[in-house]
């Protein structure tokens, strides 16, 4: 069997598969490790943006791309993709939202229906890579700006009254020592005569002829 025909039975997922399995440990051995996949996927569908472990953020985004790939793919009235969506949604009712809302909002998309993003390491002792998983088109904002430079942002004005505020404290201290500069390259006739022995040399002169 190629791949066109593959293709009809199974669709593509939009996003990069790893070649080998995550080793996600767990207490409970694969079953618990399926259960706590299962309750990812549940949570992404329900809030649409989570954040968790990378590596666990990771594998559930492949599932939850086979899982809405599927549901447009056949619709709510073929039985084995009713039995996915009932296995992966641990709470019922969801599995109205995922044909009822999801379906319409990404049937007519060509890129993957989740993004995912790193997230800062916490500052705590165990540093995991952490990661925030949504879905497209969720109705929270953005997580990457797309106007990162309005100068109307109360950071950037703070920012740009520091700014302003050195650049003035170092023309001050630019101006004074140009003065002093000045002072030392051109003294003036009290400085270099302090004691009037010049002038009254000239004076005695003046003097003497007359």
């Amino acid at each position: 069997m190629n791949q066109a025909e593959v293709s009809k039975l199974v669709s593509k997922l939009r996003v990069n598969v790893r070649p080998l399995p995550r080793r996600l440990r767990n207490e409970k051995g694969s079953e618990g490790r399926m259960e706590k996949l299962r309750k990812t996927v549940t949570g992404l569908i329900k809030f649409e943006r989570i954040e968790l472990n990378y590596h666990r953020a990771d594998e559930a985004r492949q599932y939850a791309e086979r899982l809405i790939s599927e549901a447009i793919r056949h619709g709510d009235c073929h039985k084995p993709t009713m039995d996915i969506a009932d296995y992966w949604l641990l709470e019922k009712e969801l599995v109205h939202k995922l044909f009822k809302v999801l379906v319409p909002r990404y049937e007519t998309s060509n890129v993957s229906f989740t993004k995912m993003y790193r997230a800062p390491k916490p500052a705590y002792a165990r540093v995991l890579e952490k990661s925030v998983l949504e879905l497209r088109g969720n109705p929270y904002p953005d997580l990457v700006t797309k106007r990162p430079s309005n100068k109307y942002a109360i950071h950037n004005v703070l920012l740009e009254a520091a700014k302003q505020d050195y650049k003035q404290t170092k023309i001050n201290e630019m101006a004074k020592n140009i003065g002093k500069f000045d002072e030392q390259s051109h003294p003036d006739k009290e400085s270099t005569d302090p004691t009037g022995t010049i002038e009254q040399s000239a004076s005695d002169a003046k003097h003497t002829q007359s």
